[in-house]
Parts: structure tokens; sequence; C-alpha cells
């Protein structure tokens, strides 16, 4: 993995817990030669990530649409920014960019973001580990509500396995190095589906 996708909040929630987590996710990837794709902000978990990453020498690419990029929110410390039309090609660039994807915590925009990245995968669009880091327990009722999902039936068997959980960073990687990519929906037989 030589760049990985970070999804999380733009918000500075006050448990400072979180801003320090963000700030521990830049400095490991960097610290593991692994470069940080982001949205390109410079506010909240988002711009803790990135100074988290700069500051111990690491590449971070950000990713900002142009509603956003205006509004003097954007972080033009990082490596590398780039501004794109709105928040569709926000996510694919996301996708080209990177070699996975690890989710912190964040509000409806970084689920969407994991959803979406979990979703591209089942399908076929990537073929790259999701990894979700439920750090303060954050997702527990994320991962029983997955695990719902594979029970009932909506998340079939071969894909039940796309979304990597751990409560450490370390841990984190280690299983995301490890991943084995699924059969995806895209080269599965009517029978199969």
């Amino acid at each position: 993995m030589k760049r990985l996708a970070v999804y999380c909040g733009s918000a500075t929630p006050e448990d400072s817990r979180y801003m320090e987590l963000a700030r521990h996710v830049g400095e490991t990837l960097a610290q593991r030669d692994i470069g940080v794709v982001y949205g390109g902000g410079r506010l909240g978990l988002m711009g803790a990530v990135a100074s988290g990453a700069l500051d111990a020498g690491g590449e971070v690419i950000g990713v900002i649409p142009e509603a956003l990029a205006g509004s003097e929110v954007a972080n033009t410390d990082c490596t590398e920014l780039h501004t794109v039309p709105g928040m569709h090609e926000r996510k694919k660039a996301f996708t080209d960019l990177s070699d996975g994807f690890i989710t912190i915590p964040g509000g409806v925009g970084t689920m969407d973001e994991l959803w979406e990245a979990m979703s591209w995968a089942q399908l076929g669009y990537h073929s790259d580990p999701v990894g979700l880091l439920n750090a303060f327990g954050f997702f527990d009722d994320l991962i029983s509500f997955n695990a719902k999902m594979v029970e009932v039936g909506f998340v079939r068997p071969a894909h039940q396995n796309i979304l990597i959980s751990a409560n450490t960073m370390d841990a984190l990687l280690d299983k995301m190095a490890r991943y084995v990519p699924h059969t995806p929906i895209f080269k599965m037989k009517a029978d199969d589906l």
C-alpha cells in the first residue's frame, strides 16, 4: 500500500481524543511510508490527519471540491492539492489515487465515503482494502449493523469480509496488508447472486 485514502470528519469534537487520534493516523502512515489521500481541508480531524503526516515527513494529497476550495478551508500545505468540480469527482479521485481506504470517526460525509468504498469494492470498481479504525468503540454499532446485513442476506457471503476493522492503527494496517480481494459482483454468474 503506497497511498491510503483517509475518510474522517471536518469537525473538531470537544473530546480531544479524536483530534489526537487523527494526528496519530497521519503520523503512523508517514512513518510506514504510506501517503495520505484525503478531503483537502485544514479543519477538524481532516486537518489533524494532514498535519500529522506532513510533520512526520509524509506525502499528503488533498482532493477538495471547488465549492469548498474557495471558502478558505482548503489546506494549502498539502504536498499536492487537487480541486475538482464536485463530490462525485472527489470520491473517484480518492479511488484513483489510493491503494485502499481507512475510515476514522466522522459524520454523514465520512459515512457516505465509507459506504461508497465498500459498495464499489463489492461491485468490482476496485479491489482495495476498506479499513475501519474503531477507536474508542466509535463504530461498534456500525460493525454490528454490517454483521446484521450479512446475517439477513443483504451482503453476500463472498463480500462479508470487505470491511476490515480494528481498534488500533497498527492492527488495522497489518490486517489491510493481508487483505485478499474477493470475487466482485461484476465477475459473478447469475446463480451466484
